[in-house]
């Protein structure tokens, strides 16, 4: 439900999710939906972009953008996944969001449904983020209220990882209250499973001092088998995937007494 007009706070938050969820907002709309009046929600937009949250257009707005990494767009890898599930990764992005409190220390994994989860993440403030990725890192660069931990190490290209002895030593070391893991695949009995060994390595330290263990994996991941071993299913406590989940794809899952959400 929308929150009430005079909620400053809860405006900005409705105007951020909506956004995230459906790439644009328009003035009108928000007028309508939020029973505000046309300079407020100006205000509100003007508000938001000065905290580098969206960008104006005429009308409306849009999410901010270019990122520092658009150029790496003719990489393959990272990029070709970005369109892949692209509606279901935002709201698998929105129902993990919703997750997280203020004050909380959040890890993620790299990948294009974590960086969905960052995106999500900016409606909130006073939050940490754990990661071995540069692009988390750079999504995050002009919030000023949000902690930002890089791992260090070896830089894994096009996938904007940081990987190698250096990762792994910083990872021990990191603790955080929920981890949002993106995967490769996910089997009830082979475990989470990843394409990089090297990836492998930093994340079983970074998911072993999480107390929280999510999932965010689109329904195509379900039951799907990589290369290398993340960890065992049994240690995941939430699996958030998306609607095209069948019955008999998240039964197993649900089994082992993992809580499974389908957004």
């Amino acid at each position: 439900m929308p929150p009430k007009s005079d909620n400053l706070t809860a405006r900005h938050e409705y105007i951020l999710q909506r956004l995230q969820a459906t790439g644009t907002v328009a003035i009108e709309e928000l007028c309508t939906t939020l029973g505000a009046s046309i300079a407020t929600i100006r205000r509100d937009l003007e508000d938001l972009e000065s905290r580098s949250l969206l960008r104006r257009t005429r009308g409306g707005a849009v999410p901010i953008g270019p990122l520092f990494y658009e150029p790496f767009r003719n990489d393959t890898s990272f990029q070709d996944k970005v369109n892949s599930f692209a509606e279901e990764k935002r709201r698998i992005a929105l129902t993990a969001a919703g997750l997280v409190s203020t004050g909380q220390t959040i890890a993620l994994t790299g990948g294009t449904t974590t960086t969905e989860v960052v995106r999500s993440l900016k409606v909130l403030s006073d939050i940490s983020i754990i990661t071995n990725t540069v692009n988390v890192a750079m999504e995050l660069s002009n919030r000023k209220d949000i902690e930002v931990i890089v791992t260090g190490g070896h830089l894994r290209g096009s996938w904007f990882t940081l990987v190698g002895p250096l990762a792994t030593a910083a990872a021990e070391m990191l603790f955080s209250d929920i981890m949002f893991i993106g995967v490769d695949g996910i089997d009830a009995k082979k475990g989470l499973t990843c394409t990089n060994p090297s990836e492998a390595e930093i994340l079983r330290k970074l998911v072993h001092n999480a107390k929280m263990k999510v999932v965010v994996a689109d329904h195509s991941k379900l039951g799907s088998v990589s290369k290398y071993l993340l960890c065992p299913t049994k240690e995941i406590d939430k699996l958030i995937t998306d609607t095209g989940a069948s019955a008999s794809a998240i039964a197993p899952f649900e089994k082992l007494g993992i809580d499974v959400i389908r957004a």
